[in-house]
């Protein structure tokens, strides 16, 4: 039986070589990509793959939010994060909204087939480059020091967070999310009660440390 998987990164070229890596292997099917986490969520729906190779940083929905929403509705996928990104936040953030793996992208193409391939059986994989990372937020949980990557916010905040940090505008946001401009209006000032933030350029620095986009989007 062939195990079906999902790419989303949004970077097309990058998607056409783990494409082409995985296509090799003859009981890997790639059954759909996406270039954002929203479009990945409804491909999950759509597709009900085995395994979904999630970038973290993606416009519109990051890697996070999008694996966090995905695991709620099934629990039958497996999640492994491909990132450039090593920091500590990023990997709590995917780990903690349930990926079984976390891979960066300069990984050999060997290494991304044994994660599937552990993942497959119920396993966790990372790549060995973050495990120092990993046993830090460990140590860091142990003596009971909050992390800055904590966030007060609900999972639709953050959406709208990581919207406003990207450019779009409270009519964007509400075509995006299918809500009324009000509601956006709504959360954007509860957002900014909770954070104690007064600006955009503000929120986008905390969209930015919270992992939720980055400056290379």
């Amino acid at each position: 039986m062939s195990i079906k998987i999902l790419l989303a990164d949004d970077h097309h070229i990058i998607r056409q070589g783990i494409r082409a890596l995985l296509e090799a292997q003859k009981d890997f099917e790639i059954v759909a990509e996406a270039d954002d986490g929203r479009t990945a969520v409804k491909l999950v729906r759509q597709h009900n793959p085995d395994v979904i190779i999630m970038d973290v940083s993606m416009p519109e929905l990051n890697g996070i939010d999008a694996t966090r929403q995905i695991l709620r509705e099934t629990d039958k996928a497996k999640v492994i994060a491909l990132s450039m990104y090593s920091d500590k936040r990023f990997i709590k953030g995917m780990l903690e909204a349930g990926a079984s793996g976390y891979l960066l992208k300069n990984c050999v193409a060997a290494e991304l087939i044994s994660a599937i391939r552990s993942v497959m059986k119920g396993q966790k994989y990372l790549s060995p480059q973050i495990l120092g990372e990993v046993v830090e937020g460990y140590l860091e949980h142990l003596s009971g020091n909050k992390a800055e990557s904590d966030s007060p916010l609900s999972s639709r905040e953050r959406e709208i967070v990581q919207l406003v940090a990207e450019g779009k505008d409270s009519r964007q946001i509400a075509e995006c999310l299918h809500i009324s401009r009000k509601t956006v209006e709504s959360h954007k000032r509860r957002i900014m009660e909770k954070l104690e933030i007064h600006s955009v350029a503000m929120l986008t620095k905390f969209a930015i440390r919270q992992g939720l986009t980055s400056v290379d989007d």
